[in-house]
């Protein structure tokens, strides 16, 4: 009877020995396995880095202006059409766009000097003239002009004369993007500016 009792008693801290060790064995694994799911939670509710806003360039004179002096006498005209807006359904209906001239210096080692950027409405009158004085795009560079949904001043057959030049042989690119809108429906066109005789 004593010794089943002994041997009862040996096995129970036997147990317990075994037990405590499995305990110290499963804590470390334990506490890695929390540390390791910790980690994936806060690396995946990481906030996205914030991007820094593009700077977008429209200025209208570049503050880059070319003294009068060194004009070419030989510039090269374009005609950019401008839709400021369009008829819908019937000719008393019309939607209003906003639209935007581009101008594209399209050459990697050459500036692109601009004289005249004006702004004719359907009628042939001048609206606005948006240089008083000659200035120049660095190589590859672009400007931009807008004519606001708002401004009705150009109507359908509105239009841009510029007047440009450059010292060595180059290929601008004269554009414009009118943007609109027909109910829930959004549309988008372009023009091409087409040279004609500088005066």
């Amino acid at each position: 009877m004593e010794v089943s009792k002994f041997n009862e008693d040996r096995t129970l801290k036997a147990m317990n020995k075994y037990s405590n060790r499995s305990f110290f064995i499963e804590k470390p694994i334990w506490a890695i396995a929390s540390a390791l799911v910790l980690i994936i939670l806060v690396t995946s509710c990481k906030r996205p880095t914030e991007e820094k806003p593009v700077k977008v360039l429209d200025e209208h004179t570049l503050n880059r202006r070319v003294d009068r002096s060194t004009v070419d006498p030989l510039t090269k005209q374009v005609y950019v059409p401008i839709y400021s807006d369009i008829y819908n359904q019937t000719r008393d209906s019309r939607t209003l766009l906003t639209a935007t001239l581009s101008i594209r210096n399209t050459s990697l080692k050459d500036s692109l000097f601009i004289t005249t950027i004006d702004y004719y409405n359907t009628g042939g009158d001048l609206v606005r003239s948006y240089l008083d004085q000659a200035i120049y795009l660095r190589p590859m560079e672009s400007i931009d002009y807008v004519i606001e949904q708002q401004d009705t001043s150009g109507g359908s057959g509105a239009n841009f004369i510029i007047d440009w030049y450059s010292k060595r042989p180059i290929n601008p690119l004269f554009q414009a993007v009118m943007v609109g809108g027909l109910g829930a429906q959004a549309f988008s066109f372009t023009t091409e500016g087409i040279d004609v005789e500088a005066p």
